[in-house]
């Protein structure tokens, strides 16, 4: 007698578990595929600068002429300026970049070195971007040449510089 009126209340309880399991299940979905997207992001610039800087060390034969005190690392690279605008002194080493905002850019600034005037280093930094305009990646290469020696030493830049 008393089974009749609890089909309804159970089937109900059973609904709202599956609606509430299904949304649970659709917000760890979209946090999943967000950070998939800021993954990416974060690769297609690294890439795009990674290939800037490699170009860019193949371009020193136009590189900047020398300024600032001997034996300091280069500081250009920490302007906008250098980057932005009409008195930019970055490159531009290809004209597009694939699913990019801009093409990469790379500036390359000699590194004098004192008490050894037949060696010379230069500063290439790389600047690659992601599909947004939050994503950016900045990685540099100092280029050591000292008679026949070529050393090369790679860093990525945690932070923009400005």
């Amino acid at each position: 007698m008393y089974s009749r009126g609890i089909a309804l209340p159970i089937v109900l309880l059973l609904a709202s578990l599956m609606l509430v399991t299904a949304g649970a299940w659709l917000q760890t979905s979209l946090v999943a595929a967000r950070a998939t997207v800021a993954a990416r992001e974060r690769v297609q610039a690294f890439h795009a600068a990674d290939s800037a800087l490699i170009r860019c060390s193949r371009m020193l034969s136009s590189a900047l002429p020398a300024s600032g005190p001997v034996d300091q690392e280069p500081a250009r690279w920490r302007l906008r300026s250098s980057f932005e605008g009409a008195s930019a002194l970055a490159l531009a080493p290809f004209a597009s970049w694939p699913y990019a905002m801009r093409a990469p850019q790379c500036l390359i600034e000699t590194w004098p070195r004192a008490g050894q005037s037949s060696a010379i280093s230069y500063l290439v930094t790389a600047r690659g971007f992601g599909a947004t305009p939050q994503t950016e990646a900045w990685l540099q290469l100092r280029i050591d040449m000292t008679g026949r020696t070529v050393t090369q030493q790679w860093r990525r830049v945690a932070g923009k510089p400005f």
